[in-house]
Order: structure tokens, then sequence, then C-alpha cells
């Protein structure tokens, strides 16, 4: 990342803001990881200042948390409340989405979805567990994106960080691309009713085996 003030027309915190941002919800940073300003000042080839400011915009945000007796700054996790309206979240959008996504994706849209899951799985066979998850998420974007939706997409975008983050939580990956393929064929179905009980009953099932697992 260039020193320089600004970065794509935007201020350089804003940029190091997001780019910490992301690899928190990618997992890069997971919860407790300690966030050195000096660390990430030489690993992002820029001053401190634009750190400093990105992580006191994080703080607020709740991703990072100061604690005692710690150097820098902690990566957090969502409390039991957030992940609880996230999910509700979820269960109200994503079920619409697929619903409308089952009611307009074409056969290119479809082929789309269908070889993100080839590469989840292929991904998964070789070992590359980043790169499964990475599809998966995708998956998910790709079937709002199908829906057509603006409205909604606008109100999702906002939340796909939190979403992935979510995601990520799903230590049963082989499972993870079966349901997802379940869901693919419901979509594919042309049958609204089906996607959204497909997503509905996918939704809840990943509710429930977090909460069994945190």
């Amino acid at each position: 990342m260039e020193s320089s003030a600004r970065i794509d027309d935007r201020p350089l915190r804003e940029s190091v803001r997001d780019a910490i941002r992301n690899r928190i919800f990618e997992g890069h940073y997971a919860p407790g990881t300690r966030l050195v300003e000096r660390d990430l000042a030489e690993e992002f080839n820029v001053s401190r200042l634009p750190i400093r400011e990105a992580l006191g915009m994080l703080r607020q945000e709740g991703l990072v948390s100061d604690k005692a007796n710690s150097r820098g700054m902690v990566v957090s996790s969502l409390t039991p409340e957030q992940v609880a309206d996230l999910f509700d979240v979820r269960l109200a959008l994503e079920v619409l989405a697929s619903q409308l996504a089952a009611a307009r994706a074409t056969r290119s849209e479809l082929k789309q979805l269908s070889s993100l899951l080839d590469r989840a799985q292929s991904s998964l066979e070789t070992g590359a567990v980043f790169e499964a998850h990475a599809a998966n998420n995708q998956f998910h974007d790709a079937i709002t994106t199908i829906a057509g939706n603006e409205f909604l997409r606008a109100a999702l975008e906002p939340l796909q960080g939190r979403m992935h983050w979510l995601f990520r939580h799903a230590t049963d990956l082989p499972e993870l691309i079966r349901e997802h393929r379940r869901l693919y064929e419901a979509i594919a179905s042309g049958d609204p009713g089906r996607a959204g009980l497909a997503s509905s009953n996918h939704i809840q099932k990943y509710r429930k085996d977090y909460y069994l697992t945190h």
C-alpha cells in the first residue's frame, strides 16, 4: 500500500481501515489477535498515524478493543446479541434473495453458482481451506446479485463482511458444501417456495450449530 495521503481518492486512514476490516472478516486476524501499530505500519508501508486513525475507527465499530496489559489493540468477537441479530437478518433477507433468484436466474447465472460450488469442493480436496471458505462466501453473494433487487442488495452489502465472518464458523466444510448444493438445486428448480424453504433450513441449521459450539 502506498504511503500517500490518499488512495483511490479516499483518505489513507479509510483505505487502511477497510483493509484491516476485510482481514478480520476473512479470518486473517482471528478474535484475540493483537494489532500493533508499528507492525501494521511496516506491513502496509505507511506511517503510524493512518494506522492509529484506522484502528480508532474500527474500535468505534466494535471490531477491535483495548486490552489491559497488551500492546496495541485486540480483535474483538461479536457479542451473543450481535450474532443473534445477524442470524435474524440473514433469515429475513437471504430467504428472500433465494426466492427471487429461483424466479429470475438465467442459465449462465446458474452455471456461475454451480462453478462456485465446484471451486469450493476442489479447494477443500486440495487442503486449501481459506479458498474453500472464499468460494462459499461468493456463493451467497452471487445469490444476492442474481436476485436482482437493488434495495435488497443495498440492505445486505454493508453486512456482507460480518456475514462472511459468521460463515467461517462453519467448521464442517464438506457438510456446508452439501448444504449449498441443496440450496443450488432448489434455486435451479425455478420454484421460489422450494428455494425459500431450503434457504431457511440452511440458516436455521447453522444458527443451531453455532450455539452448540459457542
